[in-house]
């Protein structure tokens, strides 16, 4: 009998390719877009190709998870989009985030983006600033970091616009991986307890 070899639990594979043209990330793409958990990141001629790890998607489901239970408790209409393909050639940018949310409506955009950064790579903001993405919340170091994009930057703030009740130090006490059922549950008793 063959064995299965496993990557390591927290292994993330990514590759940056240094001076690729919008016509390859195009191409690139095209040919492995559907290809499952692949994902492609265009900044400015820098391609990144990476397939995360299971430790980065436990996590980021953990938190759209928790983000998706505060809305429905709070009653903030929230429209998933997963990690689908956000592109914009006049900006030299494209990417796939963890999970993005249109709040309120669908739009051509995301308002609200999650992204797990346990490796280094091509600057996401930078991507998420070209493409216009209003907040994007990034688990970094252990951390939960809310950047609001202001005048065209980003500057990090400790409330968001679309969840203005939100309590990121709460919130992130319950950024659990390994008791996703059971962090849920405990969130949404610590948010109700918090509104009475």
């Amino acid at each position: 009998m063959t064995a299965l070899i496993q990557p390591p639990f927290n292994l993330e594979q990514r590759v940056v390719l240094p001076s690729a043209t919008w016509q390859q990330y195009e191409n690139l793409l095209a040919t492995l877009g559907d290809y499952p958990g692949l994902r492609l990141i265009y900044l400015e001629g820098m391609l990144e190709i990476f397939m995360p790890s299971p430790e980065h998607e436990l996590l980021k489901k953990t938190i759209a998870r928790l983000i998706e239970r505060y809305a429905e408790e709070v009653d903030i209409p929230l429209h998933g989009c997963g990690s689908a393909t956000f592109r914009r050639e006049a900006k030299a940018r494209g990417l796939e985030p963890d999970e993005c949310y249109c709040v309120g409506v669908l739009k051509d955009l995301p308002d609200f983006a999650i992204e797990i950064s346990l490796t280094s790579g091509i600057n996401k903001l930078a991507v998420y600033q070209g493409l216009g993405v209003s907040e994007v919340l990034i688990w970094q170091d252990d951390r939960l970091t809310l950047y609001q994009l202001q005048a065209e930057h980003y500057q990090e703030t400790s409330s968001s616009q679309f969840f203005p009740g939100l309590d990121l130090q709460l919130f992130a006490q319950f950024i659990r991986p390994q008791e996703q059922p059971q962090a849920v549950k405990d969130f949404l008793q610590a948010v109700r307890s918090s509104q009475n």
